[in-house]
């Protein structure tokens, strides 16, 4: 399974007719460029479980950087990045 139909899966068993409407995914992109995403992941299997940061810059166009904090995961990269940072947050 890709990373895209993974977090459209991820999403979909989340959706309870109430979780939807309080939480959510954000996919952005950024003026440097580059994309952006949170994951509010509050009321959810993966609340509350830890996650070590991630920050590498491997070129100016070919980097990542994502963290856990209060229950939201959030990442940025690079303009080709955003394949791998969804699968970051797969696994």
């Amino acid at each position: 399974m890709d990373a895209l139909q993974s977090i459209m899966n991820w999403y979909e068993e989340q959706c309870d007719g109430d979780w939807e409407h309080q939480h959510g995914i954000k996919i952005e992109t950024l003026d440097n460029p580059g994309w952006t995403i949170q994951i509010d992941v509050a009321d959810t299997e993966l609340e509350g479980r830890g996650f070590q940061k991630i920050k590498a810059e491997r070129a100016e166009a070919d980097w990542i950087h994502c963290k856990l904090e209060n229950n939201v995961f959030s990442g940025a990269c690079g303009p080709k990045n955003l394949i791998e940072l969804l699968e970051i947050f797969r696994k």
